[in-house]
């Protein structure tokens, strides 16, 4: 992969992370994923059709390689949506029923395309340049009727398979994770009953994450004799939450632009705000 290309890519990669970790809500967050990743795929095009020479090795190489990396991350987050979208409302039971019906769409399309995952699975070359030149379609091949809609300067028979194979495999991980922490919960309620009252943190974790590091670096508990990740321990237990890869997570904070302590800053302007209205009020 040449440098522009991969620039693109970590360009693409880098936002979608920023996406994760700034929403919290799964439509809100495929919705704003699928919009960066039709920005940066419409530039990936740009330029691709620039390409003063194009030969027939890095056509193969672009369209196999190349090009699904970025196709797959919208057809992905575009499933999300509509996953997410249509989530039956009722309870668990109705909810994984749902999930596990979209696990068998993806087992349906993987046996339809039996032949090509094999080939594309095992590192086969042989028909490459039938697959991923442009121009060269054989009706032999079943080709999925999105290619004769594409723009074919920018497509050809089997890139977009590569492309759903690559994003079927990140759906489905998806699904399955899912239905685990629903299982899980489940679990978790049957063995436990949880007191009333208890407090569940329903901000995002990347603010707890920003309020957490804080804190730390105060020194604020145990007169700063404690290890961040006992805190961490603490605010998951006692909110009801999962930080997963806090310390990432501080990286991105760190990394920002601009306003790093964005919830902190917000805090600040919230608690004067309560003091003017209070004044007000006497």
């Amino acid at each position: 992969m040449n440098t522009n290309y991969k620039q693109l890519l970590f360009e693409l990669t880098e936002q979608l992370s920023f996406i994760n970790l700034e929403i919290e809500n799964p439509i809100a967050k495929s919705e704003k994923s699928v919009q960066v990743s039709l920005l940066i795929y419409n530039k990936l095009k740009k330029q691709f059709l620039k390409e003063k020479s194009i030969s027939e090795e890095f056509q193969i190489d672009f369209f196999k390689n190349i090009k699904p990396k970025f196709t797959s991350l919208y057809i992905y987050h575009n499933a999300i949506f509509k996953i997410e979208t249509k989530m039956p409302r009722g309870g668990n039971r109705i909810a994984k029923k749902y999930l596990n019906k979209e696990l068998k769409k993806l087992k349906r399309y993987f046996d339809n395309n039996l032949d090509f995952y094999n080939y594309y699975r095992t590192g086969s070359s042989f028909f490459d340049f039938k697959y991923f030149t442009r121009g060269s379609h054989d009706i032999k091949f079943r080709l999925d009727s999105f290619y004769f809609e594409a723009d074919h300067n920018f497509s050809t028979t089997h890139d977009f398979k590569v492309a759903k194979i690559l994003a079927h495999d990140l759906v489905q991980v998806y699904i399955e994770t899912k239905i685990l922490k629903m299982d899980d919960k489940e679990v978790r309620e049957k063995s436990q009953h949880e007191p009333k009252g208890k407090m569940i943190w329903t901000g995002s974790k990347v603010a707890l994450t920003e309020l957490l590091y804080a804190l730390h670096s105060k020194g604020v508990f145990n007169n700063g004799a404690i290890e961040l990740k006992e805190i961490a321990s603490f605010f998951e237990e006692n909110f009801n939450i999962d930080l997963g890869q806090y310390r990432r997570t501080f990286l991105e904070i760190r990394d920002r632009k601009s306003d790093k302590t964005k919830f902190i800053n917000a805090l600040e302007e919230e608690l004067l705000k309560r003091m003017e209205e209070t004044d007000e009020a006497f």
